[in-house]
């Protein structure tokens, strides 16, 4: 992974972060408009190999109130990469960049096998709640 350069708020087009995400994550990939996140994001963090110059294989997104809480969402790595770190270099970067940017609390919500991983990242467990507005189970 020597070759894996890390950018915090680094160019990236739509097509090469959904090429990226339908890669990564399980189903059917709807395409996403990153730009429009980006646009009201604290920061993101984008990995590419060969330097840099390759395609993204690792992302991770910073969303913000304005305030003093940010949230990081969308930690993605490239499956023929997973296993070997970058995850944590990816959400360790996104830590670092938010607090430089003014962020006093990052929070995340993951599901219980990632518990050790956000841990490793010096997140510490706590309640929360979350509700589905686009499916079945919505109210």
């Amino acid at each position: 992974m020597s070759d894996l350069e890390l950018h915090a708020r680094g160019p990236a087009t739509d097509e090469e972060l959904n090429e990226l995400f339908a890669a990564s994550w399980p189903g059917e990939h709807r395409p996403i408009d990153f730009s429009a996140i980006h646009a009201r994001s604290l920061t993101w963090v984008i990995a590419r190999r060969d330097g840099g110059q390759g395609d993204p294989v690792g992302y991770v997104n910073v969303a913000t109130d304005g305030g003093a809480h940010a949230f990081l969402l969308d930690t993605t790595v490239h499956p023929d990469l997973r296993l070997a770190g970058l995850g944590r270099r990816l959400v360790l970067e996104a830590v670092a960049d938010a607090r430089a940017r003014g962020a006093a609390w990052l929070h995340v919500d993951y599901e219980p096998h990632l518990e050790g991983f956000y841990r490793s990242c010096g997140f510490r467990p706590t309640t929360a709640g979350l509700l589905r507005l686009d499916g079945p189970e919505s109210a």
